[in-house]
């Protein structure tokens, strides 16, 4: 399929031979301006899986103290994702929010039965994909661009995402930083994308779903795509911006057509 013709069926845009703009704002990659074109692009997990619905379950095990353990549990999570790799104690990301679970409720006061704690912990192996992801991911494959996930879930959370979404005949290369025993941003967690796809990190779009993500990405050297769902503003951490941005799949697809095959 051709560039354009690429465009036109995922973003109903004409891409041009510069760094261009979509209506909805999403940034594209011009091959003049990067050199050699992208072949393959990894998405972060939650650029493809919609996590809101753990928040209903939240609110309906805590009426009216759901969105209070949300941010607690969330920003938990990841620190003690971030802090098990430097005190060299690592745990899986299950583990990680399990434990970051029970020490949000203990910290809000609120009682956490085993039954409670298996529901909102299972509700991160019912996740579904964004409306975007199935149509973007086929346009993608039929441009012959290879696509797969790196992300910081264990390998039990990618499997129930995936395949329980049957999205593995679209996403073949299924990457978790368990593999290194780490999470991004470490490089160490993003080269095992060039690991897994045996291609120069120049010719890997990275899709994140967090804007520290993107940065993380773009500083190891990927092209960085920000999927950027929540419209949320560019982290403050002297990084580079990413190469493009958009709220949907459909905006990267736009972007990702600079390198489909002619």
């Amino acid at each position: 399929m051709n560039r354009r013709r690429f465009a036109r069926q995922v973003a109903g845009a004409v891409v041009g031979s510069a760094l261009v703009t979509s209506d909805s704002g999403a940034e594209r990659f011009s091959p003049r301006r990067h050199g050699e074109r992208s072949t393959a692009v990894l998405f972060d997990a939650l650029a493809l899986f919609d996590t809101r619905p753990i928040a209903f379950v939240a609110e309906e095990t805590y009426p009216g103290r759901g969105a209070a353990l949300m941010a607690s549990w969330r920003a938990r999570q990841f620190e003690y994702a971030w802090l098990r790799v430097m005190t060299g104690h690592y745990a899986d990301f299950w583990q990680c929010t399990d434990d970051s679970l029970r020490w949000s409720a203990a910290s809000l006061g609120l009682p956490l039965a085993a039954a409670q704690r298996h529901r909102l912990m299972d509700a991160h192996l019912n996740l579904r994909p964004w409306p975007d992801v199935r149509p973007a991911l086929e346009a993608l494959r039929s441009a012959g661009v290879r696509a797969g996930v790196l992300s910081n879930f264990s390998p039990a959370m990618l499997d129930a995402a995936i395949r329980g979404n049957g999205l593995e005949s679209l996403l073949p290369t299924v990457i978790s930083t368990h593999e290194a025993r780490t999470y991004k941003p470490d490089p160490r967690a993003y080269g095992l994308g060039i690991e897994a796809l045996r291609l120069p990190r120049e010719r890997i779009v990275f899709a994140a779903f967090a804007g520290w993500d993107a940065a993380g990405a773009k500083l190891f050297g990927y092209p960085t795509y920000w999927v950027n769902r929540l419209q949320a503003p560019a982290e403050e951490l002297g990084a580079p911006a990413a190469d493009g941005n958009g709220r949907t799949l459909t905006d990267l697809a736009a972007f990702m057509s600079a390198f489909a095959p002619r």
